[in-house]
């Protein structure tokens, strides 16, 4: 395994970077909207934006690579998100931001499908699973760390949108430097939505409410936190402190979903979350408590995705799994951009409170619809379960590649399939 990663730092290491400057970039808009006297509801289209992009982007993207290669693509997409960014300092309009939030969110789905293909491409099924984490990890750092950079310079001035747009520009050369050969792919078919709900309601369903879930956490945890903190130096804390819980429970409770029926952890975590967001409500903000309450429900609330995608491989056949990713990931997407709609609505209509009352109520749904899915269908045994492996950031398209172990990777699932069968028989 790390001579996979050793083959592929420049890589991490341009990625990293991007992280860095996304991560600074979401928390700054959020901030400076707040300080701009952006109504919340406008700030949620704004923040929106970003996931809209996403979606665009994962139908884009590869159009892009494919006609241009991997490393041009990643240096093109680069350099207009860093452009974007300078963008927002310049022109303080809603108008503005929200479409530059989506060119933002176009570029990083590329970056994505870029970063996450290729090092598809430079493992293989041993240590595939290992090094995404690693690739995860990376990127949650990235993410995490870019918060705290708000603090450096003030966010009233244009200083911040410079420093990120230099990280991300900055970012692109240990890529274009890089002497070994980009990879080479087709893309997949897509699996309808009509025919994966069919396949797993319970993964549709809960991929899009999740979806909600994490969009209004991250897509307008910032503005939340402008609003209601004693001091608006916490709030990269606030925002870290989800990403801290999810780094530290996303092994433990994946390697439970892999033991039991995962229905029933989805079903747990989600309560949980939903339990994490009530104390909230009660908890006096800015103190000790209040944040690690929030690292609970962020590392209860983000492996809910890789739950949701490793049950959905559960209920498909090895030869579906690639090709019902990309109606994952356009569920998924839907759900981001409508979470930080929904929850600006709401607060402007009903104050602060509803954030993380709105954030409940969206896992109390979760929660229902498991509960539901549990008593009318049958668990699949753990020991046929796929097991869960990180696959990034919530909604990212790498799915939309097929990488050349692909098909050995089937061939083997079915393999195995085949002499479960036997066993069984015999």
């Amino acid at each position: 395994m790390l001579k996979v990663v050793g083959s592929v730092w420049a890589l991490l290491l341009g990625f990293g970077l991007m992280m860095l400057g996304n991560g600074l970039q979401g928390t700054l808009l959020g901030v400076r909207a707040t300080m701009e006297s952006f109504s919340v509801a406008v700030t949620g289209v704004v923040m929106s934006g970003y996931s809209v992009g996403m979606v665009l982007g994962s139908i884009l993207a590869p159009r892009l690579i494919r006609r241009v290669g991997h490393i041009r693509g990643f240096a093109v997409l680069a350099s207009l998100a860093s452009i974007s960014i300078l963008a927002h300092g310049l022109y303080v309009d809603a108008g503005v931001w929200t479409a530059m939030r989506i060119l933002t969110g176009i570029c990083y789905a590329g970056l994505y499908v870029v970063t996450e293909s290729w090092l598809n491409d430079r493992s293989d099924n041993e240590t595939r699973g290992q090094v995404l984490s690693v690739y995860m990890l990376v990127c949650t750092l990235g993410l995490g760390a870019g918060q705290f950079l708000l603090n450096y310079r003030d966010p009233l001035q244009l200083d911040l949108f410079i420093i990120a747009s230099v990280i991300i520009s900055v970012g692109v050369i240990p890529v274009l430097l890089t002497a070994r050969p980009a990879p080479s792919f087709e893309s997949a078919g897509v699996m309808s939505l009509k025919e994966l709900y069919r396949a797993s309601p319970l993964a549709v369903v809960n991929n899009g409410l999740v979806g909600v879930a994490h969009g209004a956490i991250f897509g307008f945890g910032a503005v939340y936190a402008a609003s209601v903190l004693p001091d608006i130096g916490q709030v990269p804390l606030f925002l870290a402190s989800f990403l801290v819980g999810s780094l530290i429970l996303q092994w433990p409770i994946g390697w439970l979903a892999d033991r039991v029926d995962r229905r029933l952890v989805i079903g747990a975590t989600a309560g949980i979350s939903l339990v994490a967001c009530v104390l909230l409500l009660m908890t006096p903000k800015g103190g000790t408590m209040y944040f690690l309450i929030i690292a609970l429900l962020g590392g209860a609330a983000m492996p809910l995705y890789s739950l949701v995608i490793a049950h959905a491989n559960d209920r498909l056949e090895p030869d579906q799994i690639v090709s019902a990713s990309g109606s994952l990931v356009l569920v998924a997407g839907m759900g981001l951009s409508a979470g930080p709609v929904l929850v600006g609505f709401l607060m402007e209509h009903f104050g602060n409170g509803a954030y993380f009352a709105f954030i409940a109520c969206v896992f109390a749904v979760v929660v229902g619809f498991t509960a539901w899915r549990m008593m009318v269908s049958e668990a699949v045994r753990p020991q046929d379960q796929s097991p869960v492996v990180e696959p990034g950031i919530i909604g990212t398209p790498v799915a939309e590649f097929n990488a050349p172990e692909a098909d050995e990777y089937v061939e083997a699932l079915m393999q195995d399939e085949l002499e479960r069968l036997d066993e069984s028989q015999a």
